[in-house]
């Protein structure tokens, strides 16, 4: 249950950050107005705050969230880019994804948890 909670915490976190990036780069490229600079700086504050909820050292939270975060990518790229996943995306986010589980599985048996 803890793995699961933990994925879902990192899943949200995920989406914060994509936000956070994706925003901006719209109006770089001229697609919105400069107002969405005011969202994305808060979903890169949601994205920073929600790291921190997690007990483990920063680096391995870091490492773990990584993968949640390129599964999460994949899927944004599906729902928001419209582009269908190609076989090695969804492969490369299912080998992510173990190493999120392998990570996150060892963390209160971890030193400097």
């Amino acid at each position: 249950m803890q793995l699961l909670s933990t994925a879902a915490l990192f899943f949200v976190t995920a989406l914060m950050e994509l936000l956070g990036c994706f925003l901006p780069w719209l109006w770089m490229k001229g697609k919105a107005g400069p107002w969405v600079l005011v969202p994305a700086t808060g979903a890169l504050l949601a994205f920073v705050w929600l790291l921190s909820l997690h007990p483990a050292a920063s680096g391995r939270v870091y490492a773990a969230y990584g993968g949640v975060y390129v599964a999460t990518a994949v899927l944004w790229l599906w729902v928001v880019d419209g582009i269908r996943p190609s076989l090695y995306d969804l492969v490369g986010a299912l080998v992510a994804l173990l190493g999120m589980g392998i990570i996150a599985w060892g963390w209160k048996g971890a030193g400097g948890a």
